[in-house]
């Protein structure tokens, strides 16, 4: 990965024209580098990370374990697509180990998510079997801490 991407992944707020001077080279040039990678599909989007758990929101987010039958001539590549389509879907990862897909769900309530489930992903042909694990705390989310480091305020005994 560039210098530029590795930045932007950083800060995706940052200016062009601090990017450019970090970089050591032109504000145009970045923007132009920027809007290429926009339109190759290298930058799929920017999002900010946010701290849920301040917000008093009372989500349930889950991860579930998929164990799918590969389809001939498509692979795990349809199915992941239809799964990929549902508004709960926040991620899908396809895994090597003993479960074929990885996705990461959210919902109002653990009623939502266990209806997700059981009426839409464990209908779809092709799935063998899934295994939800309920997330209970956010400590950190794309290298970002959800809470501010403590620092150890004790005297340090020599």
């Amino acid at each position: 990965m560039d210098e530029l991407l590795k930045l932007l992944k950083e800060n995706a707020l940052e200016s062009p024209d601090n990017l450019a001077r970090l970089l050591n080279r032109s504000e145009q040039d970045i923007k132009k580098q920027i809007e290429e990678y926009e339109r190759q599909g290298i930058i799929r989007g920017y999002q900010a990370i946010v701290n849920e758990d301040r917000l008093g929101l009372q989500r349930v987010s889950a991860v579930i374990e998929i164990k799918i039958t590969p389809e001939r001539e498509g692979g795990f590549d349809r199915i992941a697509e239809r799964i990929s389509k549902f508004r709960e879907v926040e991620a899908l990862y396809l895994m090597s180990g003993t479960y074929d897909l990885l996705a990461f769900v959210s919902g109002d309530n653990l009623r939502d998510v266990a209806l997700f489930v059981s009426e839409k992903l464990a209908t779809i042909q092709g799935i063998l079997s899934t295994a939800t694990h309920f997330m209970l705390k956010t400590y950190k989310v794309h290298g970002v801490l959800m809470e501010a480091q403590r620092t150890d305020e004790r005297l340090k005994v020599s």
